[in-house]
């Protein structure tokens, strides 16, 4: 981050389709993220070009990122079908923002940006399959959101520094 005020015009944000292009830009906040091994379950270890189909998925899957006036990419969601078939109505999505633009609105801001595609996009509901119970700060932003947990699996999700936690489910009418 160059040290800029919030305030400035050059730092608002903007939430536009990614594009392959982004993936660099994307690649060393979600490689950090994955690492940490607090929010997802995705493979240790992997490289940039093994990680990049697990977010790129194939259509109907789309991929968003949050851009502030400079370009610098400052997190990145997706979002779409939470099953095929029979199940295509609910959407899903998953959300990543860098360290360094936290607590700047960047994850609201990509959430209310999904929420508002998927609707317009005929979705009649969101549901997350696995937010982790420790990471408060996403169930907040959740709940705040008018999503509810309708179920916790325990002891899913194998935390770094927790240990064995619960994943939640979390569901919202469109």
């Amino acid at each position: 981050m160059t040290g800029k005020p919030v305030d400035d015009p050059a730092r608002r944000l903007v939430v536009r389709e990614a594009s392959e292009a982004d993936w660099p830009a994307i690649w060393p906040f979600w490689s950090t993220i994955v690492a940490d091994g607090e929010t997802y379950a995705y493979p240790e270890g992997l490289g940039p070009d093994d990680a990049r189909p697990l977010w790129f998925e194939p259509a109907p899957m789309q991929v968003l990122v949050a851009v502030d006036g400079e370009g610098e990419v400052l997190g990145s969601a997706k979002y779409g079908p939470n099953r095929p078939g029979r199940g295509d109505h609910v959407a899903t999505a998953s959300f990543m923002v860098a360290s360094a633009a936290r607590g700047r609105g960047v994850g609201r801001l990509l959430a209310e940006a999904v929420l508002a595609r998927a609707q317009a996009a005929g979705f009649a509901a969101m549901q997350f399959n696995a937010v982790v119970e420790t990471n408060t700060g996403a169930v907040e932003l959740w709940r705040s959101l008018g999503f509810e947990i309708i179920g916790t699996v325990p002891h899913a999700f194998r935390s770094a520094r927790h240990g064995l936690v619960g994943l939640h489910v979390m569901y919202r009418r469109l």
